[in-house]
């Protein structure tokens, strides 16, 4: 679950240049939120946006597979961002609109006081 320095800068970097972003380290990967929602993880130098039945179409038709962070059949509901977006903030800007989207439909949690 590494995520190099580099990698780190370069996708805040790309991401940054379409909307603010924030990053918290977690687990040995890495969190990012946008408006004060969750919606990417980094993983061994991937990129992972939240998806749901809306987006989910958007990866897979490009063939990106889903985060499995156990190894096991168990994914979680982000998968990996094209590289081909990553490259480019304009080709980024509608996936990660799509990303935000979906986080900003899901329930917040409380924090426990």
């Amino acid at each position: 679950m590494a995520v190099s320095a580099s990698y780190r800068e370069f996708v805040l970097e790309q991401l940054g240049a379409v909307a603010p972003v924030a990053a918290k380290s977690m687990f040995g990967g890495v969190g990012i939120y946008s408006g004060g929602f969750f919606f990417a993880l980094l993983d061994d130098d991937r990129l992972y946006f939240k998806v749901d039945d809306s987006n989910r179409g958007d990866y897979e038709a490009k063939g990106m597979g889903a985060f499995h962070p156990f190894g096991d059949e168990r994914a979680m509901n982000y998968y990996e961002v094209p590289g081909e977006a990553l490259e480019d903030p304009e080709e980024l800007a509608p996936w990660m609109a799509s990303a935000l989207k979906v986080a900003a439909s899901k329930p917040r949690k409380k924090k426990a006081r």
